[in-house]
């Protein structure tokens, strides 16, 4: 079990187990969630809760550890912009060390062709 800190101050934070970084990763909520500035604020946290909330509206079952995510982190009440972003901080750091052969892929470049 891990705690990001929720609040600037540090009086919150949200707790967040394995298998909640495995649903993340499962579905890829973080990949592209964040825009080309590198920002996360508040619009970022909106867009993950309605891109979930369209997960779960699509699925004909619902995926208990969706649903246990959505309610332990997602909408904690307590998550913020800077709770998403320690979220995203230890999501990174979980998946280096837990999935090193995806690090690879991730920053493996293919080269290209240089005209003469």
């Amino acid at each position: 079990m891990y705690k990001i800190q929720a609040n600037a101050s540090g009086t919150r934070s949200i707790e967040v187990s394995d298998e909640h970084l495995e649903t993340i990763k499962k579905y890829a909520l973080l990949r592209n969630l964040i825009d080309s500035n590198g920002i996360i604020d508040e619009p970022v946290v909106e867009k993950l809760r309605l891109n979930v909330r369209s997960i779960l509206e699509s699925q004909e079952t619902i995926d208990k550890s969706l649903m246990d995510l959505c309610l332990d982190v997602i909408y904690n009440t307590n998550m913020k912009a800077i709770g998403l972003h320690h979220l995203v901080l230890l999501f990174i750091d979980w998946e280096k060390k837990n999935h090193p052969e995806n690090e690879d892929e991730e920053n493996h470049e293919t080269p290209t062709m240089q005209e003469a």
